[in-house]
Order: C-alpha cells, then sequence, then structure tokens
C-alpha cells in the first residue's frame, strides 16, 4: 500500500470517529419509570426485579444499550405530579408507569412519549385506551383482573367465613378503577346474602375510624380494593382486620404472608415481566396504540391457617386442595 493512500484511509476514519461514537450513543434507549412507592418497599423491589430481569433476557443491558430513570413518587398526590413532570421533561423513549394513580398524570402531561402499564384496573374506563383491542394512543399494557374480580372476592370470602353477613369495602376515592371492583360486588351480594358497605379511605385516620365503626356490629367481613393507598397501609389494613376480628380477602398473596387471612388474584410479579416485553417491543419501533392491551394469565389462591384459626374459622377441605399457597 503507498503511503499516501495509508494516509488517506487513516484519516479518513480519525475523521469518522466521532460519527460512530454519535451513533452509539443514539442506541442507547431511556426507558423511565414512575412508581407510587418508596424504593425501599420490598413488593415493588420485587416487580422491578423481575422486569429488569425479562429486559435483561431480552438483550437490554443497562449501561450498554438502555438508561434507566426510576423516580419513586409515593402515593402523594403532589409528589406524584412533580415526578411525572420531571420525568416527562426527560423525553425517555418510553415510560413504565404503575397503576391508576400514575397513568392519568402521565396521559395528561404527555401525547407522544409511550406508555405502558403493568397493573391498570379499568383502562377503557379510565380513559387509558381507545379499547382493549386497539388502545389507538400513546399507552397500553396489561389489566390488574377482570372485571367480574370484585365478585369472585365476595364468593370466597362467604366460603371461608360462612356467618359473614356484612363485608366493608376499602375504596379509595381518587382511584378511578375501583368503581367496576365495587360494582361486581353489588350484582353478586343479594345471592349471597350480604350487605355491602362502602368506606372512602383518603389516609391512616380515615382508615382506622372507618374500620373500628363498621366493626361495632357483628358479621362483618372487610375486602380492600386494590389501589396504591392499600398498598402503603397494608400493614395496618391487616392490625385492623385481626385486631377486630374481621375475615378478609386481598387481591395479592402477600398480604397473606403477611398475617392477612386470604388472598386471590394474578401473579402481578408476570405482569411485570409481561410488559418488560411492550417495552422491548416499543423500544425496536413498534406503536403503543398497535399493541392490545393484556389480561393477566396467572392466577393465585393464597390461605394463611394460622390467622384463619385467630378468626376462629375452620378452612374447608377443598379449598385448601384448590389453593396455590397454603401458610401454617
Amino acid at each position: 500500500m503507498r503511503r499516501r493512500d495509508f494516509i488517506g484511509i487513516v484519516a479518513g476514519s480519525t475523521a469518522a470517529w466521532p460519527l460512530v461514537a454519535r451513533a452509539q450513543r443514539q442506541q442507547v434507549k431511556t426507558v423511565g419509570i414512575l412508581l407510587p412507592g418508596t424504593a425501599e418497599d420490598p413488593v415493588f423491589q420485587a416487580r422491578l426485579a423481575a422486569f429488569y430481569q425479562e429486559l435483561a433476557l431480552l438483550g437490554w443491558t443497562i449501561g450498554r444499550n438502555v438508561r434507566i430513570e426510576p423516580h419513586w413518587a409515593t402515593p402523594n398526590a403532589a409528589e406524584l405530579r412533580r415526578h411525572t413532570q420531571e420525568l416527562v421533561a426527560l423525553a425517555p423513549d418510553v415510560i413504565l408507569a404503575t397503576g391508576d394513580s400514575t397513568v392519568p398524570l402521565l396521559l395528561q402531561a404527555t401525547h407522544t412519549i409511550p406508555v405502558v402499564f403493568p397493573l391498570a384496573g379499568d383502562p377503557v374506563g379510565a380513559g387509558f385506551v381507545e379499547s382493549l383491542a386497539r388502545p389507538g394512543g400513546n399507552a397500553t399494557g396489561f389489566m390488574l383482573f377482570e372485571y367480574t374480580m370484585g365478585g369472585k372476592w365476595l364468593e370466597l370470602l362467604k366460603e371461608i367465613a360462612p356467618k359473614v353477613a356484612r363485608v366493608a369495602v376499602l375504596r379509595d376515592p381518587a382511584n378511578p378503577s375501583q368503581a367496576a371492583q365495587f360494582g361486581a360486588m353489588r350484582a353478586v351480594a343479594p345471592a349471597l346474602g350480604v350487605e355491602i358497605v362502602p368506606i372512602n379511605v383518603r389516609d391512616a385516620s380515615e382508615l382506622e375510624r372507618g374500620v373500628a365503626d363498621f366493626a361495632r356490629s357483628g358479621n362483618g367481613g372487610l375486602i380492600p380494593t386494590s389501589s396504591a393507598l392499600a398498598l402503603r397501609h397494608r400493614d395496618l389494613i391487616i392490625t385492623l382486620a385481626a385486631e377486630h376480628k374481621l375475615p378478609a380477602i386481598y387481591w395479592e398473596r402477600f398480604f397473606v404472608t403477611n398475617g392477612g387471612l386470604m388472598s386471590y388474584g394474578p401473579d402481578l410479579i408476570d405482569n411485570y415481566r409481561r410488559a418488560a416485553g411492550y417495552v422491548d417491543r416499543i423500544l425496536k419501533g413498534e406503536k403503543p396504540g398497535d399493541l392490545p392491551v393484556q389480561t393477566p394469565t396467572k392466577y393465585e389462591m393464597a390461605i394463611n391457617l394460622k390467622t384463619a384459626k385467630a378468626l376462629g374459622l375452620s378452612v374447608p377441605l377443598g379449598m385448601q386442595q384448590r389453593a396455590d399457597e397454603i401458610i401454617e
């Protein structure tokens, strides 16, 4: 090779280095995460671990081709709004947003950044998407459970505690999906001979007063509907149910492992894994409006026999056999 040709090749390669470096930088995608909880919460830690693990299996490595921007907003409305604005200002390629308290704020703040929700109670009724099959906008994801789940909770509570005649339903009035859960309970209540008593809960003190007032009459039971607020006060809810001798059913197993009576609901960690698949597809060019909202595929029942004994309940053998997890 002639010297001048070699110099030309080197010079051309050197000039191209900034372009190559720039292209490599452009290949790094940004995933924003908005969570209504704290970084120390073991429930959210387990969910995010599943999300990160699935992203890695799909070929995304933090620091190499993807950057993660997690925002821990807590359930506080003001904090959620602040973190929403900060996250949108970063203009990430896609945002993972958990629950009905975060998604509405994001959809108000941006109509262009894709949003994937691993959990949503009623995405159509709440206006997140136009339909489950064709979301149409900049959001898609996974439902928390089927619309009829509230009725199923009531049936299971009556099965494990047949004497229950009144059930307090803890609701977050700011959560748009809880109307469907409550409506499903009211639909089956007459056939089960159960009176439904809604209790709106905004903070811990209101929760304590509401449960104490309800428990003054006998034959009561308790169903907390799913929300960031109930998740935040889960230990208090379990304590109040035990203190007032109220059989209770929850939507996720971690309530039962912490002392709650029973739970029935989807494997929400699996929802986070599946959400990573949608994030992957969006990062590779697909539009959220073309990805259908999916329902959970894995449901599980957990029963705490120690709690049942403390409440004076004898769990039917058939129910124990149907349970996925029994805590002695």
